[in-house]
């Protein structure tokens, strides 16, 4: 089954006004309390095609308890932006963030610095990208893709299974990346499982994050939301004053976000233990939580939100020699909360 998306094409530097109706490879998943909706990695026909986040895991809808947490945060989409922009109703994406759910980015790539102008460089999830000019790496340029590896997904009916293998010779860069979405029987609860095996030449070490796109219902992001960790929240840059504000392990939004509104920020006081991965976050409006645990320690988190969308955004250290293989897991519970508390 495929899903039908809305999608607004860029020509000549301006919006189409037409919209083109397109379907995207997909597979959908349920384990009787959790049905969801995944897209599939796809070079010429996938939703998500660009350079930036991981090609595997998007989900564009996840249903628990009458509520949907993840889907587009944006309305539009077109090529000539950089990142997104607001236009009059509308927030408009480029094809680099154009993501959504809780997506994967290896924000460090493999080889930038190294690869002459001309070169390769590789981007993990994503594949073998050429470099285009001396200027520093930015996720929100897109670069040319030279090689998207192979790609093999297995569906069962709880779980998709997604396997990247890719070998650049040029840069000596290889690997084979296997990530599982798994819906866990009787639990309203998700294990996104990955395995990084390199089986290049070259050492592997990058900075990974889960961007986190809530979207909960559609609600915009304000008071009814609360995020909370289990350590004392530090930040070296705080929120707007009038917008949000930490109290002790907490973060609350002091008002509903608007027009360009954003609430962002380092979220710090994280300890060197796995422990710490560990926070949640609930709208106590219409009573829905996501708790979030992964079993590798921070390396830094950070908070993005706007008006359509709250973003936690949890990093960690990936470092692989050749010959070997790191293994990673989170675990996502879904869940109901008081109204009003």
């Amino acid at each position: 089954m495929k899903w039908t998306a809305v999608v607004f094409l860029a020509a000549g530097g301006c919006l189409m006004n037409t919209a083109l109706a397109a379907d995207y490879p997909q597979a959908e998943i349920s384990n009787g309390q959790i049905h969801a909706k995944l897209y599939l990695p796809d070079a010429k026909t996938g939703f998500y095609r660009s350079t930036r986040f991981d090609w595997s895991g998007v989900i564009s809808s996840l249903e628990f308890g009458g509520h949907n947490y993840y889907g587009p945060w944006f309305t539009k989409q077109d090529a000539t932006v950089r990142d997104f922009v607001y236009k009059d109703a509308d927030i408009i994406v480029s094809a680099e963030s154009g993501s959504m759910g809780p997506a994967d980015e290896f924000q460090t790539p493999l080889g930038y610095e190294a690869a002459a102008v001309g070169g390769t460089f590789v981007k993990i999830g994503v594949g073998v990208l050429r470099k285009a000019d001396a200027t520093p790496y930015s996720a929100f340029k897109k670069y040319e893709l030279v090689d998207s590896g192979n790609w093999t997904v297995r569906k069962t009916a709880d779980s998709v299974e997604f396997t990247q293998e890719l070998n650049d010779p040029a840069t000596g860069y290889g690997y084979v990346y296997r990530k599982t979405v798994r819906l866990t029987a009787g639990k309203p609860e998700m294990v996104i499982s990955h395995s990084l095996r390199n089986t290049g030449r070259q050492p592997v070490n990058s900075k990974l994050y889960n961007h986190n796109f809530l979207v909960l219902d559609g609600t915009m992001t304000g008071p009814d939301y609360v995020i909370q960790t289990p350590f004392e929240v530090k930040t070296s840059r705080p929120p707007n004053k009038d917008l949000a504000e930490v109290r002790g392990n907490q973060i609350v939004y002091l008002k509903q976000l608007q027009d360009h509104d954003t609430v962002a920020m380092p979220v710090e006081g994280f300890g060197a233990e796995a422990k710490d991965y560990d926070i949640r976050v609930e709208n106590r409006r219409i009573g829905a939580g996501m708790r979030v645990v992964g079993d590798h320690p921070l390396a830094s988190v950070a908070l993005w939100s706007i008006r359509s969308v709250m973003a936690i955004e949890p990093f960690i250290a990936i470092a692989v020699d050749p010959g070997k293989e790191m293994t990673w897991n989170y675990t996502y519970s879904y869940y109901s909360v008081p109204k009003g508390n």
